[in-house]
């Protein structure tokens, strides 16, 4: 028997993790890359450099792969179906991602399968933003572009008519949402496999800092039990929905009146479940790898009471590897992931996660290693 290829179309830090969970089950990845320098270009054997937006590059690819999957939602969706039609298993599938790729379509699809949402709507132009802003509390209006946006890009908070000008000169359709009155925001991972079985991971806070991931606590502090269990309940109903199968990450807004709204969904592994690398039994990585090959999924339960990861983002320091003696000396339990990226101001370069029984401290070490190997800690 020969071990699956996985094909593996983007280059950057979920594909290089991804591989990494598939090492120890022999399983082999081959990787579509837009540069021979993407962070899984470096670690991948077998790399292919070119255009996912290309049909005839993504078919010469395929060929040899068992599966195709993603570690980003942009491929067209009439070239996942081309794939089918070649007979590619594509996991998940177009029908299921373009959910994620598209806003307004996911919004529509929500609201049918009655998952709660924000208030909602597709708008035309900035009269028609005011118009939505009056049919509501008013302003402020969160405007989103439909496709396209990620970590805080192509989403605007405006507070005029005049303000909502700036997304609709991208020409592309412009999504109209309340501005949520949330107390934190949550995220609920599920995985599904192709013959529906499916695992849902604890519920987690996630803590945005300028509209990116900072820091994620496993599981949620304070959470109501039978919110998280709807929380968790939700997400899994989704997947089904959806035909879901792989890594799904559900973004959720707790209100100030004890709701949860689906803010944004991810299909692929995402920021909110990289805790789970070192503090679950099988992390998100290993978990989709399995889905999206129909093997039988693992055990999601946490491996202790507290566990936090902490974004490293680039900062005015480049050398983050000198950084490594003071962290691993202060804290013998810190897992350090970098993603072998030029430190650049504000980019992902890497995480860290950290576990214990006391919060508190558990935080405290998570946000001290990110801060110094960033360089705004020194001592």
């Amino acid at each position: 028997m020969t071990f699956p290829v996985v094909g593996m179309v983007g280059g950057g830090q979920l594909a290089r993790m991804t591989h990494e969970a598939g090492i120890p089950l022999g399983i082999r990845f081959k990787l579509l890359s837009d540069t021979p320098q993407d962070s899984a270009a470096q670690v991948v054997s077998d790399v292919v450099v070119g255009d996912y937006r290309d049909l005839d590059t993504l078919r010469e690819f395929a060929r040899g792969c068992d599966v195709i999957t993603f570690d980003h939602e942009h491929v067209p969706t009439e070239h996942l179906r081309a794939l089918e039609a070649d007979g590619i298993p594509v996991r998940p599938g177009p029908d299921a991602l373009v959910h994620a790729q598209d806003k307004g379509v996911m919004r529509a699809k929500l609201d049918a399968i009655g998952v709660p949402c924000p208030r909602h709507r597709i708008v035309s132009d900035p009269g028609d933003v005011a118009a939505f802003a009056a049919e509501g509390d008013g302003f402020p209006v969160v405007l989103k572009t439909v496709r396209g946006g990620y970590d805080g890009k192509g989403v605007w908070v405006v507070d005029s008519v005049e303000e909502a000008a700036e997304p609709f000169r991208a020409g592309v359709p412009v999504l109209a949402e309340e501005k949520v009155d949330y107390v934190r925001e949550l995220a609920a991972n599920v995985v599904r496999s192709p013959h529906g079985q499916a695992v849902a991971y604890p519920v987690v806070e996630s803590q945005q800092v300028g509209g990116v991931c900072d820091t994620v606590i496993a599981p949620a502090p304070d959470l109501d039990e039978s919110l998280a269990l709807k929380a968790e309940e939700m997400a899994l109903t989704i997947a089904k929905e959806l035909g879901v199968v792989g890594h799904l990450a559900v973004e959720l807004f707790q209100t100030r009146d004890g709701r949860i709204l689906v803010n944004e969904l991810a299909m692929r592994p995402h920021n909110s479940g990289h805790w789970s690398q070192d503090g679950a039994i099988t992390s998100q990585f290993a978990n989709h790898v399995r889905a999206v090959l129909d093997l039988p999924l693992g055990d999601p339960r946490p491996r202790a009471e507290w566990t936090v990861m902490v974004n490293v983002l680039g900062g005015d320091y480049p050398d983050m590897y000198s950084a490594y003696l003071h962290c691993m000396a202060r804290d013998p339990q810190l897992k350090i992931h970098m993603y072998g990226k030029d430190v650049k101001p504000g980019r992902k370069v890497g995480h860290v996660n950290t576990y214990g029984d006391d919060l508190d401290d558990v935080l405290e070490r998570a946000r001290h290693a990110a801060g110094y190997l960033r360089g705004t800690i020194t001592e």
